[in-house]
């Protein structure tokens, strides 16, 4: 498994999409996740530092949880097929260790509110895992092959990435 963060939640203006990078902690591999508008803004509310007003899903999950003597111990990006990522949410309660089947995006929502590590299985980045070039292209993986597969692929994610409106990032919503 290869300990992650979430390094940024990116929106394309183009699409209106979002995708979450995650950043593998001991190495230059990024993992993008495409997720819904909800998660993305549930992600990056924690991130940021913003509270709400009420809780949100993913602060109740969190709360009952905590209320029923549990916590979450972390988070496990498990598999990848058909284009679709499948996550695991691994919690400690009782003495017992139970792992509850989730959407990645969930689970990265909740892994930020309990500082929980986003671990993801070595076979998933392998696939799906991209670096960046200094001029922020994507490139293949280290070590892996360029094949006409993966530049379709990485083709799919330039896209995406060339769309993005990287200078607001940092800056608030309001603004």
């Amino acid at each position: 498994m290869i300990e992650t963060v979430v390094e940024s939640i990116r929106v394309s203006l183009v699409s209106n999409h979002r995708v979450v990078i995650l950043k593998e902690i001991e190495g230059p591999r990024h993992l993008p996740i495409w997720i819904g508008q909800f998660e993305a803004e549930a992600i990056a509310v924690e991130l940021q530092g913003m509270g709400s007003p009420r809780p949100l899903t993913h602060d109740l999950l969190k709360a009952v949880i905590q209320e029923m003597g549990g916590r979450v111990s972390r988070i496990l990006v498990t598999d990848l097929n058909r284009d679709v990522f499948y996550a695991r949410i691994v919690v400690e309660v009782a003495g017992r260790t139970l792992e509850v089947d989730s959407r990645p995006s969930d689970a990265i929502a909740l892994a930020v509110r309990t500082k929980a590590s986003i671990l993801v299985e070595d076979e998933v980045m392998a696939k799906a895992g991209v670096v960046f070039s200094e001029e922020g292209e994507p490139e293949a993986p280290p070590g892996g092959e360029r094949t006409e597969a993966s530049d379709e692929r990485l083709s799919v994610f330039r896209e995406f990435v060339n769309s993005l409106d990287l200078d607001d990032l940092d800056k608030p919503k309001d603004e």
